[in-house]
């Protein structure tokens, strides 16, 4: 995507989070406005070699208002923040993103069924990466399997990750599409999910409400649990070339000690006869947050008709020797 496009469309949503960094990306003195930042992807316009005059309030939530022009050999912006205003003198405006792998990612805000609300999540982060970076930044499936974010089943009309207050509504989110259908139809296929192929033909024909959350109410059924388990399989498998956050040698001793620690408590209940999850939480790697380092052990429980699963939770901060 042209960057100059990326900007105007983050003005005009009225967006506008600088970052100053301790060093520039390219030797100059670079600043980063945040584009689009999620657990796939943290990604930035740079406004190179960049001196900023006025105000600039991080903390600002207001509407805001913004001007360029070009003079001479460089750009000027001027954004209005309030009765703030603040201006960058810029020479040239660049991407810089960063792909992480997700597939490992785990975040239990909502409660029940959370083994699905985790595919909605991270179904949802690779729809944003492919809508607001373009498929260029995605694996071939990936931009197969973020068609799922328009099949009603397992979007967050069945299955929210956040609560509602923090759902970004799609328009039309009970309607599926044609691609989203024909991604689920392939992977009933190859888990051979007879029953659940013959009901999604009829949604095809019927794309109704009811339908979508009969189907919903099979994902989390032990009869169908293998294409629910194959989803999972792929999607992890196609983001593992990604790379892995880093937040420094000696954080990343610590998350590295307490991730041995639960992997020892996995392979106790493996013992047991129950099979469990590693997945993690873990903060941005270059735009910090409030996000402390957390690793879920997502524990399979038996049920006689559907499946279950209880978490454990090990913060990195509870855990410091």
């Amino acid at each position: 995507m042209d960057a100059f496009v990326m900007l105007q469309e983050l003005l005009e949503q009225e967006q506008f989070e600088l970052i100053f960094p301790e060093r520039s990306i390219s030797g100059q003195p670079d600043i980063r406005l945040v584009y689009l930042m999620n657990d796939a992807v943290e990604s930035f316009l740079v406004f190179h070699n960049a001196r900023i005059t006025g105000e600039y309030r991080p903390d600002y939530e207001g509407e805001i208002s913004a001007s360029m022009s070009f003079e001479d050999t460089e750009y000027i912006l001027v954004v209005h923040q309030g009765d703030s205003v603040v201006t960058i003198f810029f020479e040239d405006l660049l991407t810089d993103v960063h792909l992480y792998n997700y597939g490992e990612i785990g975040h239990f805000w909502m409660k029940d069924y959370e083994y699905l609300r985790q595919l909605e999540y991270r179904l949802a982060i690779m729809r944003d990466k492919y809508d607001y970076l373009g498929g260029e930044y995605c694996t071939p499936e990936e931009r197969k399997l973020a068609m799922l974010v328009d099949f009603p089943p397992l979007n967050y009309c069945c299955y929210p990750a956040v609560p509602e207050q923090y759902i970004v509504p799609r328009v039309e989110p009970w309607v599926p599409t044609e691609e989203a259908i024909a991604v689920m139809e392939k992977l009933a296929a190859e888990a051979d999910d007879k029953g659940l192929l013959k009901i999604l033909k009829n949604y095809r024909k019927h794309p109704k409400p009811y339908i979508a959350k009969k189907i919903a109410a099979m994902l989390h059924r032990n009869a169908h649990a293998k294409v629910v388990d194959l989803l999972d399989e792929k999607l992890r498998k196609t983001v593992s070339g990604y790379k892995k956050r880093s937040f420094g040698e000696e954080m990343d001793v610590r998350c590295q000690q307490l991730m041995h620690k639960v992997e020892e408590r996995r392979q106790q209940l493996q013992k047991e006869g129950k099979d469990s999850v590693i997945l993690r939480e873990e903060p941005f790697e270059i735009a910090k947050d409030s996000i402390g380092y957390q690793i879920h052990l997502m524990i399979w429980e038996k049920g006689i008709l559907n499946r279950k699963v209880k978490i454990e939770s090990y913060s990195l901060e509870k855990n410091k020797e």
